[in-house]
Formats: structure tokens, C-alpha cells, sequence
């Protein structure tokens, strides 16, 4: 692939991505963690998605992800159109997502210049690739912690690496034109709108307006 239409911000990922996933699935297992048990069926940010199909739609995505690097054959159902029934407790369905995905991206080594991935873009850049995977799992902790009233995961520091990596440029998904790679997503759905922002909007309140979510839940 063409990595040279990447975004010169993404050198800043080089270092700090392993750091970033693994921030990232704690807020996913903390989040997890803390939702009550009659909090299961509450609605969420994500549209018409309970805090169950929430969860659901993370473990797959991260399987997803640790398919593309070799790891295990993915999610056994479609991360997008998750049941809201679960055999297992969600706690130990999210965590056996996380480990295998974790042992995935422990076998890339820093020289490593691009990653396969789910996405519709195929390889990436190794860093942006984990930072979209560390994402996924943060923004959805978010969507689980706004529905059941616990505390951000987000931190500046954290959604500051999480925007740089959805804005990063790169050749769109078939040859189409270059653009920042949550765009075909957010075409396709997985996204909505960008939200206008607001005066005194930090980097969390920037990155969760550039995914179509209101800061305030």
C-alpha cells in the first residue's frame, strides 16, 4: 500500500501505541465491569443499540482484529448486528476478545511498517492500525460508562492519540481518493455526522463530536 499519503501527525503514534491499546482495554473492562445488573437493556449513544449489543459489538470488532493478524478465525456473529443475548457474562466474553487481540499486537515488532486489518482499507500503517483498534474498544467503553452513569475513560492525553489516528489521510478504501480513514466508515454507517463544536471543547469533547457523539451523553 501507499503509506506516504499518511498524515505527518501519525509519527507521533510510533511510540505511544502499545501504551494506547492497553488504556484502552482497561477502559473497556472497566467499563464493563461496573454496569449493574438490571443496566444491561439501558438505551446508548450508539442508536438503537443496548448496553448489551454495545459490548457484543466491541468483543467481535477486537476478534476482528486479532483475525486479520493471525490470530483466531474472528467473532462467530456479525459485530453489526449483535443479538442482545448473551451465553456468557459479559465480563468474560469481552475479556476472551481483549487477550487474544493483546497476544496479536504483542507480535508486531516496532519495525514492522504495516498491519492488515478488518477494515475496509486493508493494511495500514502499524501504529494507526493499533490506534483504530485501541479506539474502537475506548469509544465504546464510552458509550457503555454515558449509559450507566459511570466516569469517563477518556482522558486529554488518550483522545488526543485516538483523533490523530481517525484523522490520519490515507488512500480510500478500492483505489478511491485520499481521506481521513473514518470517512468511508462513517459513509458506510458505522459513524454519524461530525457535531459542530462548542466553546471550551477539549480533545475529548473533540474527538467524541468528530465521531458523531455528543460530549454530554
Amino acid at each position: 500500500m501507499n503509506t506516504t499519503a499518511a498524515s505527518q501527525n501519525t509519527a507521533s503514534l510510533n511510540t505511544v501505541w502499545r501504551t494506547v491499546l492497553a488504556e484502552s482495554y482497561r477502559a473497556l473492562e472497566d467499563a464493563v465491569a461496573g454496569v449493574g445488573d438490571d443496566q444491561w437493556q439501558s438505551p446508548t449513544p450508539c442508536s438503537e443499540w443496548t448496553v448489551t449489543q454495545v459490548v457484543q459489538h466491541a468483543a467481535g470488532d477486537q476478534l476482528a482484529y486479532a483475525a486479520s493478524l493471525g490470530f483466531g478465525v474472528g467473532p462467530a456473529y456479525d459485530p453489526f448486528d449483535p443479538s442482545g443475548e448473551l451465553a456468557d457474562a459479559p465480563l468474560a466474553l469481552v475479556r476472551a476478545a481483549i487477550e487474544p487481540t493483546a497476544l496479536a499486537w504483542s507480535t508486531v515488532t516496532d519495525e514492522t511498517p504495516t498491519v492488515p486489518t478488518p477494515l475496509p482499507h486493508g493494511e495500514l500503517p502499524t501504529a494507526v492500525a493499533a490506534v483504530l483498534c485501541a479506539l474502537d474498544a475506548a469509544v465504546h467503553a464510552w458509550d457503555i460508562a454515558v449509559a450507566t452513569g459511570g466516569p469517563s475513560p477518556l482522558t486529554d492525553e488518550l483522545a488526543t492519540h485516538l483523533l490523530t489516528a481517525a484523522r490520519t489521510v490515507n488512500p480510500g478504501p478500492g483505489g478511491s481518493p485520499d481521506m481521513e480513514i473514518v470517512e468511508p466508515l462513517r459513509q458506510w454507517g458505522a459513524y454519524s455526522a461530525v457535531l459542530d463544536g462548542e466553546p471550551g471543547d477539549g480533545p475529548v469533547e473533540e474527538l467524541l463530536r468528530y465521531l458523531g457523539r455528543d460530549p454530554r451523553g
